[in-house]
C-alpha cells in the first residue's frame, strides 16, 4: 500500500493522482484509449471515474457494467477472477466480447486489470491498443500494469480509510492526452508559411472535433471565418458537415488511428475532399478541391434540411448495441439484464420497471432501480385505471414526465407514485400491432425530455418490445413442455426387492433441456421387472406429448404380460397409426429376479451396458 497523509487522500487530490498514473501509463505502454473504473458502493456495479483517447459520449455502452452480468466482458471478469485479463485483437476478442465489438467496432486490444487490495476489489484499469501491436503482452508489460494496478488500489483503500472513497460522478471525466513535446523543433513561423504556400487547407482537431488550429485556405475552402471556426467542432461549425456519415468517418479515425477520408460537397456543388490523419493527441486534416463529383450524393443543402435535426451518431451506435444485444436474449430474464445493463445506460436512466398485462392488471415482471414500495404500488395496477402509462399496455402513446410535479398533475389519484424518482417515462410497447407490456423509465433528477429524446426513446421501445414478445413466447413454450414432461416423466422408482435402481435425467447440450427422452421403471410380478428408456426426435412440446404416448403403451403392453419384441412391434404400430412424423427409439429389458436373467428388445436405440458384479 502506498503511504499518504490524510490531508493528500482528500478526493480532489486522489482523483488528480489518479489522472496522472493513467496519462503516465498509456504513454509508457503505448496504449491510445484507458480509463479506471471504480466499483460503486455495494459492489453490484462497475463504472468509469476517468477515461482517456475516447471521448465518453462515444463509448457511452461500455461506460457501466453489472459485475453479475451473463454478458462476457473482461472488466467484469477482471474484477471477478482478481487477475489480468488480456485479448488481443483479432476473431477472438470478437469471438469472446461480441457486444464489445458492435459497441466499438474497431481492431483493437484490451488489457483489464483489478484494482485489488487483501480485503478488497476496487475497480479495474483497462489500456486499449489499436490494431498492429504484438498479439501478445510482455513479460514486461505485465509486471508494469500489475505495479500499477497495486498502487492505484492502494490509493483508493487509502481514501477510503481517510474518509474519502471516490464514488463515481454521473458523468466520467474526460482526460486529454498529453501534448506532444516539441522542444528543439523548427521555428513556428517557418512552419506557418510552409502551411500557408499550400494550395490545399488544413485543420488540426482535438479528440473531440475540435478545431485547435485551422489555415486561411482550409477556412475558405468550407466558407467560414476563421475566428468563427477556433475552438468548434467542425462537424457543427459547417452545417453542410452535420451528418452522421461524416461524424462515423472522424470516428473511425480517432478510434482506429488509422487514416481515413471521404468527400463532401458544398453547395451549391463545390466538391472537396477531407483526408484524416490520426494519433492520440488528435487529428490533422488535408482539406483538397475535387473536380470530379463523388458518386455517392452529398448531404442536402441548408434550405433542404428539415426543421428537426437528425439523430446523433452517438444515438445510432445505441441502437445497433441494444439491437444486438436483444436478438441474443432468449427469455424474459435475458432480456431484464438487457435493459439493466444498457437500455439505461442508453437512456440516462437511474431505474426501470417492465409490466405486462395479466387478467386486466400490471404485472411488473423486471425491475431495476425502483424502490420495494414504488413496484408495490405499480405491480397489479388495474389496466382501466388513471395511472401514466397503463393505457399504454392496451393503447395510446409514452408519457413522459419531467418532474414531479408534473407526475402529480397527471394522476392525482396517484401522488404517491412520485416519491421514488424527480421524471418518470412510461413506454408503451407492442410489436406487431399488439399490446405487449409497458417500460417505465425513472430519473433521480428532473429531466426535461428533449424532440430528439422522445424518437430515440420511441425507437429503443420498439426494439425492446419485440424482444419482450419473443422472450415471453418463448417462456410460454418452455413452461409448458416443462411441465408436461414433469407430469409424464416417473416421479419416483418403484421399491422392488431384490433390485437397486437409481435414474438421473440431465440436458445433453445446452439449450436442449426438454423433450422425448424417456424413461420407465415397471414392476410387473414381485420377481418381474421391466426397465425402458428411450428417445423422441424433438426437444419441444410435439416431442414431449409423443414421449407420454409411447411410455404409457409401453408400460400396458408389459403390465399385461407382452413379449417384451410384441411389446415394441404393437407401439410402433400405434405410432404408425398416430402418424407423428417423429422418429422414436426405444429399449425394453424384462428383468427376471428370480432366475437372474434379462430379455432385451432394442428398436432403433443404442444397446445397453452391462456391468457384472465383479
Amino acid at each position: 500500500m502506498v503511504d499518504h497523509t490524510v490531508e493528500d487522500l482528500e478526493q480532489a487530490a486522489v482523483r488528480q493522482m489518479l489522472d496522472q498514473t493513467l496519462a503516465q501509463t498509456m504513454e509508457r505502454l503505448g496504449s491510445h484509449v484507458g480509463g479506471i473504473y471504480l466499483v460503486e458502493p455495494g459492489g453490484e456495479v462497475l463504472t468509469m471515474e476517468v477515461g482517456s483517447g475516447a471521448p465518453p459520449e462515444w463509448i457511452k455502452p461500455v461506460l457501466r457494467i453489472r459485475l453479475d452480468t451473463a454478458i462476457p466482458d473482461p472488466r467484469a471478469q477482471a474484477v471477478r477472477e482478481r487477475r489480468l485479463v488480456w485479448t488481443g485483437a483479432g476473431e477472438e476478442y470478437a469471438r469472446r466480447y461480441p457486444h464489445i465489438i458492435r459497441a466499438v467496432p474497431y481492431p483493437h486490444s484490451v488489457a483489464a486489470a483489478p484494482l485489488t487490495t487483501p480485503t478488497a476489489v476496487w475497480g479495474v484499469l483497462v489500456l486499449v491498443w489499436p490494431h498492429g501491436r504484438p498479439p501478445e503482452l510482455s513479460c514486461a508489460e505485465r509486471k508494469a500494469i500489475g505495479a500499477v494496478g497495486d498502487r492505484l488500489a492502494g490509493l483508493l483503500e487509502g481514501a477510503a480509510a481517510a474518509g474519502h472513497r471516490l464514488v463515481p460522478p454521473p458523468e466520467p471525466r474526460y482526460l486529454p492526452p498529453a501534448p506532444r513535446d516539441l522542444t528543439g523543433s523548427v521555428d513556428a513561423q517557418a512552419v506557418v508559411g510552409f502551411v500557408t504556400r499550400l494550395p490545399e487547407g488544413g485543420c488540426a482537431l482535438d479528440p473531440h472535433g475540435r478545431i485547435t488550429f485551422i489555415d486561411r485556405a482550409a477556412a475558405e475552402l468550407v466558407g467560414e471565418s476563421i475566428p468563427r471556426l477556433l475552438g468548434a467542432r467542425l462537424l457543427e461549425a459547417v452545417p453542410w458537415l452535420d451528418e452522421p456519415g461524416y461524424e462515423q468517418r472522424h470516428r473511425d479515425a480517432v478510434l482506429s488511428q488509422r487514416p481515413t477520408s471521404f468527400t463532401a460537397t458544398r453547395p451549391p456543388d463545390r466538391c472537396l475532399l477531407f483526408q484524416l490523419y490520426p494519433d492520440p493527441t488528435g487529428i490533422s486534416v488535408r482539406i483538397t478541391p475535387i473536380r470530379t463529383a463523388p458518386r455517392l450524393q452529398g448531404p442536402r443543402s441548408p434550405e433542404a434540411r428539415p426543421p428537426v435535426r437528425s439523430a446523433r451518431l452517438g444515438v445510432i451506435h445505441h441502437l445497433m448495441h441494444l439491437a444486438g444485444a436483444l436478438t441474443e436474449a432468449r427469455d424474459v430474464r435475458d432480456v431484464v439484464e438487457v435493459v439493466a445493463d444498457q437500455f439505461l445506460i442508453a437512456c440516462d436512466a437511474q431505474a426501470f420497471a417492465l409490466l405486462v398485462p395479466e387478467a386486466g392488471r400490471a404485472q411488473v415482471i423486471g425491475a431495476r432501480g425502483f424502490t420495494t414500495e414504488w413496484l408495490h404500488r405499480l405491480d397489479r395496477i388495474p389496466l382501466a385505471g388513471d395511472t401514466p402509462g397503463m393505457p399504454g399496455l392496451t393503447a395510446g402513446p409514452p408519457s413522459f414526465f419531467a418532474s414531479r410535479q408534473e407526475l402529480r398533475e397527471a394522476s392525482p389519484a396517484r401522488a404517491g407514485m412520485d416519491d421514488a424518482m424527480a421524471a418518470v417515462a412510461f413506454l408503451p410497447l407492442a410489436a406487431s400491432g399488439r399490446p405487449v407490456g409497458t417500460c417505465v423509465l425513472g430519473y433521480d433528477r428532473a429531466h426535461p425530455f428533449t424532440t430528439e429524446e422522445r424518437l430515440t426513446l420511441t425507437t429503443f421501445s420498439a426494439l425492446l418490445a419485440q424482444a419482450l414478445d419473443r422472450a415471453r413466447l418463448y417462456d410460454a413454450k418452455h413452461h409448458l413442455a416443462h411441465g408436461l414432461q414433469a407430469r409424464l416423466l416417473p416421479h419416483t422408482l418403484p421399491k422392488i426387492p431384490g433390485l437397486e435402481t437409481a435414474a438421473r435425467y440431465l440436458p445433453a447440450s445446452h439449450g436442449m433441456d426438454i423433450g422425448g427422452d424417456f424413461y420407465d421403471l415397471i414392476r410387473m410380478t414381485p420377481t418381474d421387472a421391466a426397465a425402458v428408456i428411450g428417445d423422441v426426435q424433438g426437444h419441444n412440446v410435439r416431442a414431449a406429448a409423443l414421449m407420454g404416448q409411447v411410455r404409457t403403451a409401453v408400460h400396458a403392453h408389459a403390465v399385461a404380460g407382452t413379449p417384451p419384441g410384441d411389446i415394441l412391434a404393437r407401439t410402433n404400430q400405434l405410432l404408425t397409426d398416430l402418424e407423428p412424423e417423429l422418429l422414436t427409439s426405444c429399449l425394453y429389458a424384462h428383468l427376471d429376479l428370480a432366475h437372474h436373467r434379462a430379455l432385451l428388445a432394442t428398436a432403433g436405440h443404442h444397446p445397453p451396458l452391462m456391468r457384472h458384479p465383479d
